[in-house]
């Protein structure tokens, strides 16, 4: 942690929903002033698409059948928790950007599935935003989450998590149900060693819980909409939070625990709003001052 070169880090699985946090991160920074740079967790998966698919391939037909994403081994982490520690200490780190289809490949001129060179972040920013995967792992040697400052968990109930998942997947990708089936099934020694340890050592975790029947994921039509969801905000050091202010500023919220409060799900960006711009100016008023 440092007080002069802060870290956000948001992290959760795939198909969660992180990419709407980082939306409303980018409004807070633009809105307040902020000057930041991120970083993005498929920079730091160790293979391109096709060395990615050798490698299940080869894992597979040696009887290996967890390997995946989510797995450390498939990962930089080293790389990453570095980035997190030279940020922290200096201001600076590396990145890269993996290329995910035509529209990214045209912008980087590098084919889809493949990634950038690795460059220097952009110097003077306020603060370091990560989005992906591994945002808060604490694992044996890797320790990336003494280095965040401010730690946010997406956390979706399961069976939710997996019907967004194939849904982006089948819409976006072209998968079938069964292909995305088969990913989840990969993933699921790694899901719970890897990815939701993590959500202990996050600060804040935002949790979507549906209030329609999601009991069959696989059959599901449809994505349960914000309305047809409650979220679940869990802060681990309620200390200095005011939360008689959220609920009311959150029509129909309420205290569920001393440290949790449950909003309605199309609430979700109002409350972020809320929570956030202060941490994020204190973050950056420390700096400041620093």
């Amino acid at each position: 942690m440092s007080d002069k070169h802060p870290i956000i880090s948001v992290t959760g699985s795939s198909g969660a929903g992180t990419s709407t946090v980082k939306h409303t991160f980018d409004q807070i920074f633009r809105r307040e002033d902020v000057n930041f740079v991120s970083i993005e967790g498929d920079a730091f998966h160790r293979y391109n698409r096709a060395d990615m698919k050798a490698e299940l391939e080869r894992r597979t037909n040696a009887g290996e059948h967890s390997f995946s994403h989510f797995s450390i081994e498939a990962n930089l982490l080293g790389e990453l928790e570095n980035t997190f520690r030279t940020y922290g200490e200096t201001g600076n780190g590396k990145t890269r950007h993996y290329v995910h289809n035509d529209e990214e490949a045209e912008r980087y001129e590098v084919p889809p599935g493949n990634f950038t060179e690795w460059a220097p972040l952009a110097e003077g920013s306020d603060v370091l935003f990560y989005e992906g995967l591994h945002g808060a792992v604490a694992n044996g040697d890797i320790n990336i989450a003494k280095y965040a400052d401010l730690k946010v968990g997406v956390v979706p109930v399961v069976n939710l998590e997996w019907i967004q998942k194939i849904h982006r997947d089948k819409s976006h990708r072209g998968y079938s149900t069964e292909a995305v089936t088969d990913v989840i099934l990969r993933r699921m020694h790694d899901y719970v060693h890897v990815i939701t340890p993590q959500f202990t050592q996050t600060d804040i975790n935002f949790q979507r819980v549906p209030v329609v029947d999601t009991s069959n994921p696989f059959v599901a039509r449809w994505i349960p909409t914000a309305g047809e969801s409650l979220v679940v905000i869990r802060f681990a050091n309620p200390r200095g939070i005011d939360f008689p202010y959220l609920t009311s500023m959150i029509h129909d919220s309420w205290m569920s625990r001393a440290n949790s409060i449950v909003i309605p799900g199309d609430k979700m960006d109002l409350a972020m709003q809320l929570i956030f711009t202060p941490l994020i100016m204190r973050l950056t008023n420390k700096r400041r001052h620093t």
